[in-house]
């Protein structure tokens, strides 16, 4: 059975939905300020499933109380980086410890080549399982390069 048709990566709110409306996007971070939120702007070539720590775009939003600054930063990101994934963070600190409490991706590149599994057997019977995107056949950089346009 095949759950993921369209082959997208699936990481964050709103990964089953098509993507968000720059529009859609705000009301997002709106909801997100109303509730105290700091935003922040990261990205990536390499957005396996295990690798949390993406690249932050500039710094968190701590202060900021407006869509458009995070819109903003948002968009500057997007044309910097336009063939990488760029996803926006909403920290909780409420309780007193920085937690997510929004995650969503707003930026995929043209083609997403996907994740392949790998089969390994170890000692006797076991076998091991790992997770490969087929990204990283090519070079940290040039991963969504110009031919995928």
């Amino acid at each position: 059975m095949m759950t993921n048709p369209a082959g997208r990566l699936t990481q964050g709110q709103f990964s089953f939905l098509p993507d968000l409306t720059d529009a859609e996007i705000a009301r997002q971070i709106e909801y997100g300020l109303g509730k105290g939120y700091a935003w922040s702007v990261e990205y990536t070539d390499d957005p396996h499933p295990r690798n949390t720590y993406w690249e932050m775009y500039g710094n968190p939003m701590f202060d900021l109380r407006d869509a458009a600054g995070v819109m903003h930063e948002m968009q500057a990101c997007r044309k910097a980086f336009p063939r990488h994934y760029v996803r926006l963070v909403a920290f909780d600190s409420t309780r007193g410890v920085e937690t997510i409490g929004m995650s969503f991706i707003v930026n995929r590149p043209p083609q997403e080549p996907g994740f392949g599994l790998q089969r390994q057997e170890v000692d006797g019977r076991r076998v091991r399982y790992s997770v490969r995107g087929y990204a990283l056949e090519r070079p940290e950089g040039e991963r969504y390069g110009a031919e995928n346009a």
